[in-house]
């Protein structure tokens, strides 16, 4: 939770829960919560304030990279620190340096402690990549496709250049209001500017996968690497496809992934098909990742199939069977049958003791007069109320803890006689954590197994821990798709503790 749990995301069947997610955010008046280092993919014996000097003194573009950096660690989670990982990223990252468009090019590359599957470039040779990426791969070349496509920004200076249109459009829409204030001309115009923007982008986008693909085949990985990566985002996108409300930390949502866009990277790959050697680098790779923390750290808490857990805050709830919980940056979002939809965060106490009061303060949209009831929840101060928007009805629990004022929201169609039973068993379950429950929580992480004899999908699948959907986990993590088998002797993905 960062004192933020993370947001729900559920598979096709439960649309409707996401529109109920979707109206529960839409009820919140106000925010739910508020909430270094890096390392050089070259040999570097300096602190770390003489390497950003040295970044700096190289690259005039890198003041915009220092700047947003801290921004990036915070919205990210961090960075995640594990040498094995760092020497990994290091490793696939230095052939490729030799190869890029600018040899004299250093890069600084953070490793993001987010679950999210993303990477990104900022001016001045700043490059990220997150954990959950890095769990979604399957060999060294396809990490090496996603950081040379990253350089590829870098060294054409994309970032530089967009920077230069937005600023160009701001200024073409500023003087046009003034021009034409109040008319229809105005926002047409803009629209048509962000048209302009968007397919810069996707220009960009492709010029990148083009010198990336390049750069592959040059530093001797397989450049086949760019197409094969693009189709397991695609598919752990689809396994995730309910969760397109919070794409903003996605890498698909700033780097389109069409089917043109991987035929296009076929294409390319093809013309450096007789180029040398082609390493994909499976078996360093996964023992590097080996031990890989997956999914949320104990600064967000644990899903574990139903319940929710926080170690840190010492809190736990349970969702009835049939809902799906999943979470990201500021909530814990269940979506379950009947267009139900569960969403826990918390925020501080800041001193408020009175409950009804907090409710009653503004961040409640449609509360209904009068229905604010105060209560306890398994030993803790608590207060009820409902409120009504649109075609929902919705159930706001507050219960307080310390520092900390926890909300169970609940939303349901309008007159659908659901709330009240769904709302009071979640209610209900919200407790403190036992000694023994907080003794047996561990986080889970990527462990690489050897398929034995006699091993099936659906066995090794069952293996997984923290989804309800093991299977299909187990296959988009491996890159299993339709008609794919196992083999005695190979090593394969799970999640475990």
């Amino acid at each position: 939770m960062n004192n933020n749990p993370g947001r729900l995301k559920t598979d096709r069947r439960r649309t409707g829960g996401r529109r109920a997610a979707l109206a529960l955010a839409a009820m919140l008046a106000l925010s739910a919560c508020t909430t270094t280092d890096t390392y050089f993919i070259v040999p570097d014996t300096g602190g770390s304030e003489q390497t950003v000097e040295a970044l700096t003194r190289n690259d005039p573009n890198a003041a915009m990279g220092a700047r947003e950096h801290p921004r990036i660690l915070e919205t990210y989670g961090g960075q995640y620190r594990d040498p094995q990982v760092e020497k990994l990223v290091a490793r696939i990252a230095g052939a490729l340096t030799a190869v890029s468009e600018n040899p004299q090019q250093t890069y600084r590359i953070t490793i993001l402690n987010s679950p999210s599957i993303n990477a990104f470039a900022l001016p001045g040779g700043y490059l990220y990549v997150t954990r959950g990426l890095l769990a979604l791969a399957n060999d060294a070349s396809e990490i090496a496709a996603v950081l040379s496509h990253e350089m590829a920004h870098v060294t054409a200076n994309h970032g530089i250049e967009r920077q230069r249109r937005e600023e160009a459009e701001a200024i073409s829409n500023e003087v046009i209001a003034e021009v034409l204030p109040d008319t229809p001309a105005v926002e047409q115009i803009a629209a048509r500017g962000k048209m302009r923007l968007a397919a810069f982008s996707r220009q960009q986008e492709l010029e990148a996968d083009a010198i990336g693909i390049r750069m592959l085949a040059e530093a001797g990985y397989d450049p086949t690497a760019a197409a094969r990566f693009l189709r397991s985002m695609a598919a752990f996108a689809q396994y995730e496809s309910a969760g397109a409300e919070d794409a903003s930390l996605d890498f698909l949502s700033s780097h389109p992934n069409t089917p043109r866009r991987v035929q296009l990277a076929d294409e390319q790959a093809a013309l450096y098909a007789n180029v040398g050697a082609k390493e994909v680098g499976r078996d360093y790779f996964l023992n590097g990742i080996n031990g890989l923390l997956y999914g949320s750290n104990a600064d967000e808490g644990y899903i574990r199939d139903r319940n929710f857990y926080h170690p840190k805050l010492e809190i736990a709830f349970e969702v009835p069977p049939g809902f799906s919980m999943t979470d990201k940056a500021n909530a814990v979002v269940a979506t379950g049958p009947n267009d139900v939809a569960i969403r826990f965060d918390g925020v501080k106490a800041k001193g408020r003791r009175d409950l009804q009061d907090y409710i009653q303060s503004g961040w409640v949209t449609g509360l209904v007069p009068g229905s604010v009831e105060t209560t306890s929840v398994n030993g803790m101060p608590a207060a009820t109320a409902r409120a009504v928007a649109g075609d929902w009805s919705f159930d706001v629990t507050v219960i307080h803890d310390g520092n900390e004022i926890y909300r169970l929201l609940t939303a349901a169609p309008r007159g659908s006689g659901y709330l009240e039973d769904i709302a009071s068993t979640v209610r209900s379950s919200f407790h403190k954590m036992s000694p023994q429950e907080l003794a047996g929580l561990k986080p889970l992480r990527i462990r690489i197994v050897k398929v034995q004899p006699g091993d099936t999908m659906a066995s090794l699948a069952e293996k997984m821990m923290g989804t309800s959907r093991k299977l299909a986990l187990f296959r988009v993590l491996n890159a299993l798709g339709p008609g794919a088998t196992l083999s005695a002797g190979q090593d394969v993905k799970i999640v475990s503790q």
